[in-house]
């Protein structure tokens, strides 16, 4: 049987692709360094392309939106993979607390970005509604069932060890990450108790 002849690459759809990944990496790098909304002709000047290449190829912000998150999701993906250890369940909640700084951390100005075009965005709204409910479950997993049953302690929880609570002690109460991350700690042991 004769080999299948090798399919032509497509030029013009690979160099759409690559332009479609520096124009999403300009965008991230952009806010990274401060800059909650960046315009089109930032953005294009920083990927190295036209501004009409901008908008061609993005001509919606959920579609550009759809792909930061991608990307952003894969630069998170070996924090949030890490196993939380510990032998009893409150090593494992400091652990899981320490854990979430990181990814805090990382994904601090690309959240505050996002929320800032959430009203706008429905892909925005999901995924807000999707970390709110993959952090909340995240937590309260590592929870004994006599703490469980108890629906006001699992509300505090879930208030104390949010992006919400961290970027309030870090933005606007200019906590260090160590002071933030303490605090964080300090209260879910007095929210839990002895």
């Amino acid at each position: 049987m004769a080999a299948n002849p090798p399919i032509a690459t497509d030029g013009r759809r690979l160099r759409a692709e690559a332009s479609r990944a520096r124009i999403v990496a300009a965008m991230l790098e952009l806010i990274r360094e401060g800059n909650p909304a960046p315009s089109a002709e930032a953005v294009a000047d920083r990927a190295g392309v036209g501004l009409r290449t901008v908008f061609r190829l993005f001509n919606d912000m959920d579609s550009l939106y759809r792909e930061m998150h991608a990307m952003m999701l894969a630069r998170l993906a070996p924090i949030a993979a890490e196993p939380v250890v510990g032998e009893t369940w409150r090593i494992r909640l400091r652990n899981l607390i320490h854990r979430r700084v990181r990814l805090f951390e990382e994904m601090m100005p690309f959240q505050v970005a996002a929320d800032a075009h959430r009203a706008r965005s429905p892909f925005l709204n999901k995924t807000h509604e999707s970390l709110v409910r993959l952090q909340r479950s995240m937590a309260t997993a590592l929870l004994p069932e006599e703490i469980k049953a108890d629906a006001v302690l699992v509300e505090m929880m879930d208030l104390v060890m949010s992006f919400d609570s961290w970027r309030r002690l870090r933005l606007d109460q200019t906590l260090s990450v160590d002071e933030a991350e303490r605090i964080i700690a300090t209260l879910v042991d007095r929210v839990i108790g002895p």
